[in-house]
């Protein structure tokens, strides 16, 4: 089980005083193999008035060049790749992962549609995550041609997450999600399960969509389900936060705290992952509920985490708005290497004011014990 260590935390704090997001998501491609009902990537409305496969996406060298250009330039503590499918563009990513690991946590979200290659077990800072749509019976309808049978063979030697995204008529039938969690804690490749509830657009009708009660159903069964499944890597606290999901993107730190950029590098999906504009009240995202579980931890008396991380935020606004102007001050008088140098030393000094100001929650967090069981990692799944 991760915990919620108190260096990543500080980090992630650190960049939202600077007004910068921790967190990159990027839609490597466009393509996928696989046609997925309700699969959130692919809807008209996911980029606003258009959908994944309209936009053009790069392969080859231009893309690596650009990747590793949009990662250098945001610098993310935790970068999520996700698609259309990555396995798509497996060549490019061997040899953007050894580059990319030495750089940031990274995540490689997938369908096992193909051979991954064995080479990646073996690199540092990599997560791979298999996208799962149930069990072998419904998975292998929906999924084709990213079948069980392939994706077992095609995870020997590898060190995954399964990740489900549970649906209604997964919950319509007695111990579904208990003989799901065996199937794949039994593999030596698994080593955590992660399970998110189906979010729909707002006004959607999708069949996928659980009532009330199946959202309540399936929270007391996870509850249950973590306390002798050891793989299910899904917190008491995340799992709670799935009854009262945040209100709005604005008021989601997960939301907040990741930047997502489609296949052609220049469109972001907003206002979250999803795009479009999805229903808040039945989000079902588990990073979404893992941060909210963060943001609900007690720092002092009332003082919350969500309370330091929301004012950081307004804080980093205001950051990110005073260096803009300076930056402006400065290109019209100077030139080259003495802007850059300036801008620096303004940045620092700023840098330096706001790390004054927080230096008394620092300390407050060194000092409490570690506090839950969040695996704070982001994902992206278009399940």
């Amino acid at each position: 089980m991760g915990l919620l260590r108190i260096k990543p935390v500080l980090q992630a704090w650190g960049r939202t005083l600077r007004g910068r997001v921790p967190s990159l998501s990027i839609e490597i491609t466009k393509e996928c193999p696989l046609r997925c009902p309700g699969c959130y990537a692919y809807e008209d409305a996911h980029l606003g008035t258009t959908n994944l496969r309209s936009l053009s996406d790069f392969k080859g060298q231009e893309l690596i060049a650009r990747v590793l250009d949009v990662v250098d330039q945001n610098s993310p503590l935790h970068l999520s790749i996700v698609g259309g499918d990555p396995l798509v563009r497996y060549r490019e990513l061997e040899v953007l992962l050894p580059q990319l690991v030495t750089r940031t946590h990274v995540q490689v979200v997938t369908s096992a549609f193909r051979p991954i290659p064995l080479s990646w077990a073996a690199l540092p800072n990599l997560q791979l995550v298999i996208s799962v749509d149930g069990l072998q019976p419904e998975h292998d309808v929906r999924r084709k041609p990213a079948t069980y049978e392939r994706i077992l063979r095609n995870i020997e030697g590898h060190h995954i997450a399964i990740h489900c995204t549970i649906s209604s008529a997964m919950v319509k039938r007695s111990g579904y999600l208990l003989n799901f969690v065996d199937f794949w804690s039994a593999n030596p490749a698994v080593e955590k399960i992660w399970m998110s509830i189906f979010t729909p657009q707002r006004g959607a009708a999708n069949v996928e969509c659980l009532t009330s009660g199946e959202r309540r159903g399936v929270v007391e069964t996870l509850l249950r389900l973590r306390q002798d499944r050891p793989k299910l890597d899904m917190p008491e606290g995340m799992i709670r936060e799935f009854l009262s999901p945040p209100v709005s993107p604005d008021r989601c730190i997960f939301a907040q705290t990741t930047r997502t950029l489609s296949a052609d590098f220049k469109t972001r999906v907003e206002p979250c992952q999803f795009g479009g504009d999805p229903d808040c009240s039945r989000c079902g995202c588990m990073a979404s509920m893992g941060l909210a579980a963060v943001g609900h931890q007690k720092l002092a008396g009332p003082i919350t985490a969500g309370h330091v991380f929301w004012t950081s935020t307004a804080i980093g606004r205001y950051v990110r708005r005073g260096e803009n102007t300076l930056r402006k001050l400065v290109n019209r008088k100077q030139g080259g290497v003495q802007q850059r140098g300036r801008s620096q030393h303004l940045a620092h000094q700023g840098s330096a004011e706001r790390h004054g100001l927080t230096r008394t929650v620092i300390r407050r967090l060194h000092s409490e014990p570690v506090v839950g069981e969040i695996p704070i990692s982001s994902y992206s799944t278009s399940s």
